[in-house]
């Protein structure tokens, strides 16, 4: 394929970005299933010539930017939320129980469902059934857009807004779960290898705790700086704030990302709780605004390039290795074991509870859009470059088939599903309205 061939496609590409929002806002369908089809498209063209993309080969070209394309959408999912978490104050971490849930039950009967699944009756190798299991877990900052807020509002005070908790639930969870997912993609590479020193007493006190509070820790400590430094420097040169400056999010990104990585916590959870804690600073300021702008921006764009290079890849090699065991595991763990575990996640708790804000209808959406994407490509590329896995090439075959599947399933559903439940918030609003009409 020419250079100026691919130029061509690129600049086609970009356009079809920045007006696909606009062209499919009313459709039941996402811009990600229309990025991926065009690139399958381009891979099925002659002009694509005899291009065999190996993802084994191309391992380390995946890794690096599907990495970035996540740590620049947990930026933007951070900075996104309204909802703020004060570490001192017992109802505000009641206020995101709905995340601690997803977190704490959907997501390991997630990864213990799927690994199951592949290590018993599909007889994959126990390693490579539990990293099966760690990498298609967690829930995508990049692909979910359509079931996540859209971004800071800037009106919200200290209380807590219940009417749109479906939202919040799925982008917080994206959030946390990415970094979250990395104890068990550890534990994964321990059975590949050999476990280290300490075993088992190893992997919990360093990678299921240790390595957590440091990236929680370092991403919130740099999030705090940053954000006195912003709003509220003595020097008003340094006050980036009043300037409107927005490449503080992305300094951030990689200030919190890199500092983290060096004192070896884990770098996606420190991005998340840098940008939590950055927009929990000055709320009402139009500076978050800008800073989320930027970084949706180069989301996009980032966005835009995996997907295309992944519809490529479906035609030209990347599901080389599928068979019925992988397309199984993506079917199930789309329709039957996400959705359950998400279900399971709050079992026993109704809306009237002011700390999970979720009735029956909401808890089968939070747990069915549980969307696949990007993160599961990075997490399978470090762990395949960290160690050696026999089922590496049916594994990548598997994942990109499972990411195919929620694409399609989950972006044909969106659009549809939310206006459905946003129907039916506006209208137990308006009877709230009218009851406290009639009792005044």
């Amino acid at each position: 394929m020419s250079s100026a061939l691919v130029y061509a496609l690129l600049g086609g590409a970009l356009l079809l970005a920045a007006v696909l929002p606009q062209l499919l806002h009313r459709w039941a369908l996402s811009a990600p299933i229309v990025l991926i089809a065009v690139g399958l498209l381009v891979g099925l063209l002659p002009v694509s010539g005899d291009v065999l993309v190996d993802p084994v080969a191309l391992r380390p070209w995946v890794e690096h930017l599907t990495e970035v394309t996540v740590l620049v959408a947990l930026m933007g999912v951070g900075l996104a939320l309204d909802r703020p978490l004060r570490p001192r104050l017992l109802a505000s971490w009641a206020s995101w129980s709905t995340t601690w849930r997803l977190l704490g039950v959907a997501m390991p009967l997630t990864i213990g469902g799927t690994a199951l699944l592949a290590w018993g009756p599909l007889g994959v190798a126990a390693p490579a059934a539990l990293l099966l299991g760690a990498v298609l877990a967690p829930t995508d900052p990049v692909l979910a857009s359509d079931v996540q807020v859209t971004g800071p509002t800037l009106e919200g005070g200290e209380e807590v807004d219940e009417d749109d908790e479906v939202r919040f639930a799925l982008t917080s969870e994206a959030g946390l779960n990415d970094g979250l997912a990395f104890p068990f993609v550890w534990g994964a590479v321990f059975l590949a290898t050999g476990a280290p020193a300490g075993g088992v007493l190893r992997w919990v006190g360093w990678e299921l705790v240790g390595k957590v509070v440091l990236g929680v820790l370092v991403g919130a400590a740099l999030g705090w700086l940053l954000a006195r430094l912003a709003f509220r420097a003595p020097s008003p040169s340094l006050r980036l704030a009043e300037v409107g400056q927005p490449l503080l999010a992305l300094s951030a990104l990689l200030l919190a990302y890199g500092a983290a990585e060096v004192v070896h916590g884990y770098g996606f959870l420190a991005v998340f709780a840098c940008a939590v804690t950055l927009r929990s600073v000055e709320r009402r300021d139009e500076y978050h605004r800008h800073m989320h702008e930027v970084v949706q921006r180069l989301e996009m764009l980032l966005t835009l390039v995996v997907l295309l290079g992944l519809g490529f890849s479906f035609t030209t090699g990347l599901l080389a290795n599928l068979d019925w065991r992988g397309v199984l595991v993506g079917v199930a763990l789309v329709l039957v074991v996400r959705p359950l575990a998400g279900y399971l996640a709050f079992a026993g708790h109704h809306r009237s509870t002011r700390t999970v804000g979720l009735d029956r209808r909401e808890r089968l959406v939070v747990g069915f859009f549980g969307v696949r994407g990007v993160g599961s490509l990075y997490y399978l590329a470090f762990a395949a470059g960290t160690a050696s896995f026999t089922e590496e090439r049916w594994m990548w075959s598997t994942v990109g088939f499972t990411i195919a599947v929620s694409v399609l399933v989950h972006g044909v559903l969106a659009t549809p599903t939310m206006r459905w439940l946003d129907g039916r918030r506006a209208a137990r609003a308006e009877r709230l309205a009218r009851a406290e009409g009639a009792r005044g």
